[in-house]
């Protein structure tokens, strides 16, 4: 629906264009120029089909929504014929069912939901397999579980009696959430909540919430404005319950938010996931080529870096590991890299 508007009103701003441009001529005029003969040869070049592409990208305060509009910048000056928009969405969940419906034509993913999607498991079992399929890799991203300052949360058990946010709804930060939240044996005694993450920010500041889970790669603007406003504590994960997790959901991995990271002395223990962007499988195959060849030109990966650092990640070597199998037109460009 997005779509259809925005090209209506595309063709209704062309043809007011041209209205006023020919309202002062008469018809006869214009007529007579069209009639006329013309001696220069015809053009053999093709015109391109023009191309629309939907990012389905997440909510502000996060990473998906920045890297979105970075990523149509790059595409449309790029790519000829293509246009391109960033839409705010619920993100990961959200994301892989508009790519699948072909609502969207790209969509950023968490790897775990990515993986559920294509496999047709967990939160997609009534949808089955999803026809999705990966572009490239972007980037590691850390579930980050944030409290403040005196308000005695300091492990994850601490929340039993706790009102938590677990992100949007069908985010893949609300997923994650769940899965830490039942591994550490604590679900069914803390009441979730379903918060975007600038509601959850005000919530917490406002104190409606005890706590906030988040998953993006630090730093994170969202958090920075809650310390603006707030003294905040970040919650650990123990090694114990991490490699718990990772047993049984091995794309997850140990990590960190590192020292430095929102103004932190030492690094905080955090459970880690990788960021996929998926496309349909049935996206025709040089269009995805292309796209993955203008993400990785080295004046597009500067510009994506300017809008933010966490497109220092988008190396070619990285990109290429994905447990959502890749596209053929991004199968071929990685094979041309080696």
């Amino acid at each position: 629906m997005k779509r259809n508007i925005s090209v209506l009103l595309s063709i209704f701003l062309v043809f007011a264009m041209l209205f006023a441009v020919m309202g002062c001529e008469p018809a006869e005029e214009v007529i007579d120029d069209v009639d006329d003969p013309v001696d220069e040869e015809p053009v053999d070049e093709p015109v391109d089909e023009d191309i629309f592409i939907v990012i389905a990208a997440g909510s502000p305060g996060g990473v998906y929504f920045p890297l979105g509009a970075g990523l149509a910048y790059v595409f449309e000056r790029r790519i000829p014929g293509v246009t391109a928009m960033s839409e705010t969405t619920g993100a990961s969940v959200e994301n892989c069912r508009l790519v699948a419906t072909g609502e969207s034509e790209m969509g950023m993913a968490m790897a775990n939901v990515a993986w559920d999607a294509y496999t047709g498991t967990e939160a997609f079992e009534d949808d089955g397999e999803l026809p999705i399929r990966t572009l490239f890799s972007m980037y590691p991203a850390q579930q980050h579980l944030i409290t403040l300052e005196g308000s005695g949360i300091e492990t994850i058990e601490d929340l039993v009696g706790m009102t938590v946010s677990v992100d949007a709804p069908g985010s893949g930060a609300e997923v994650t959430s769940y899965i830490i939240l039942e591994a550490a044996g604590i679900l069914d005694d803390v009441n979730t909540v379903n918060y975007s993450q600038p509601e959850a920010r005000e919530a917490l500041v406002d104190g409606m919430v005890d706590a906030v889970f988040y998953n993006f790669a630090s730093p994170a603007a969202v958090v920075d404005e809650i310390m603006a406003a707030r003294d905040i504590r970040f919650v650990p994960l123990s090694d114990e319950l991490m490699d718990a997790i990772i047993e049984d959901y091995p794309y997850f991995s140990p990590g960190t938010i590192p020292a430095g990271h929102y103004g932190l002395a030492e690094p905080v223990p955090a459970l880690t996931v990788g960021n996929l962007m998926v496309v349909h499988a049935d996206m025709d195959e040089d269009l995805v080529y292309d796209l993955v060849t203008a993400i990785f030109h080295e004046d597009s990966i500067n510009e994506l870096v300017g809008i933010h650092p966490i497109a220092q990640n988008f190396q070619v070597e990285l990109a290429a590991e994905a447990p959502v199998p890749f596209h053929p037109g991004a199968e071929r460009f990685f094979e041309e890299q080696n």
